[in-house]
């Protein structure tokens, strides 16, 4: 599914700087970092630059999540028309947090870090703040989390297909 977006948002933002593109799909919530390695891969950027190019575009709203949303959700659950969207998101956001209200810190890097429809920076912030859990405590391991999401996805979007051609090439 990552796949299928990134290539539709690499087609929508075509005319842009291929870094432009993979930094702004980094940023948005559900591709993440994921789907900013796999567009840089498509797009044939570097390994190294892709990373440092996506792990900042997915950084950046972390600390706006930790510090903003509950006083955010708090306003719009005061409105009639957006109070039963924020608790639809609370709840699903909610829903997956089992693992980090259990391990805290490591829930919340594992969390983070495996890429699995529904985890990533974005929800592991969101889940942190609804939590309470500490800026101090939550900035560290969603950082980590991030760490071990670039190699899974450096891994299968870099690795695998050289793999690939270098299988293909010796047949």
């Amino acid at each position: 599914m990552a796949k299928k977006l990134a290539k539709a948002l690499v087609y929508r933002l075509r005319g842009l700087p291929k870094e432009l593109v993979i930094f702004i799909i980094s940023m948005i919530p559900i591709l993440e970092l994921r789907g900013g390695l796999v567009a840089a891969s498509i797009l044939n950027i570097k390994m190294f630059k892709a990373i440092g190019i996506c792990l900042v575009g997915n950084i950046i709203p972390v600390p706006f999540i930790l510090l903003f949303i509950t006083p955010i959700f708090a306003y719009l659950k005061g409105t009639k028309l957006l109070k039963p969207m924020v608790l639809k998101l609370e709840e699903k956001a909610m829903g997956k947090s089992d693992r980090i209200q259990k391990y805290e810190f490591i829930g919340l890097v594992l969390f983070v870090g495996i890429p699995l429809p529904g985890t990533g920076a974005w929800t592991g912030s969101l889940i942190a703040a609804l939590l309470g859990v500490k800026l101090k405590k939550a900035i560290p391991a969603i950082m980590l989390g991030l760490l071990l999401a670039t190699v899974i996805m450096c891994t299968v979007s870099y690795g695998l297909p050289s793999l690939i051609r270098s299988m293909a090439l010796c047949l």
